[in-house]
């Protein structure tokens, strides 16, 4: 299946799913990711502020910034490479152009994401054994990937089914390392 059609089938997919099942994969997906050391010793997170049907990251990011971490959010810039700005609360986010919740803060510029100690990153799909991401097709988080480095945790956040054994790929395809999803955290490529 191609890009296009395997994208569709996703979103209408997650459009099929309730709210309440939004809430528990993501509530899940959640606290799976935070029981993990590597995530809870993450001095520098970079992450997204989720939107509509993708696995909400608002009360991961909320407990990260409690936690002691400081997280990073995308910026997105009118070339539409992704700028970072902190995280500090949720009285620190705004509407960005195309309504997703932005940080008010200082922009730190495209390259702000190679010092994160760990990178959650939004995915449609992710092939299991890859580590191919499928997105929505812009590529602003596979610009934003190939910023960072080979030993920095790279995960995909997905709903249960969403890891697939195959996704396909472009060269300008950027891996994820791990996906988690509700019921675990996949290891999906060598470090």
């Amino acid at each position: 299946m191609d890009k296009m059609n395997l994208r569709r089938l996703i979103l209408d997919g997650r459009a099929g799913m309730d709210a309440a099942t939004l809430r528990e994969s993501s509530a899940a997906t959640r606290e799976t990711l935070l029981d993990q050391a590597w995530v809870q010793m993450a001095g520098l997170v970079a992450c997204y502020w989720s939107f509509g049907t993708e696995p909400s990251t608002h009360g991961l990011v909320l407990a990260l910034w409690k936690h002691g971490s400081t997280v990073i959010l995308p910026v997105q810039s009118p070339d539409g490479d992704l700028d970072w700005a902190v995280y500090d609360g949720p009285d620190s986010l705004a509407p960005g152009p195309s309504g997703i919740m932005e940080p008010v803060d200082t922009r730190r510029g495209v390259d702000a994401i190679r010092t994160a100690a760990l990178v959650l990153v939004p995915a449609l799909a992710v092939d299991r054994t890859t580590g191919v991401r499928l997105g929505r097709g812009r590529g602003c988080y596979d610009r934003a990937l190939a910023r960072v480095g080979p030993n920095v945790p790279t995960v995909a956040l997905l709903h249960e089914g969403e890891l697939l054994d195959g996704v396909p790929a472009e060269p300008h395809d950027r891996r994820v390392r791990y996906a988690a999803l509700p019921s675990g955290i996949v290891h999906l490529t060598a470090p």
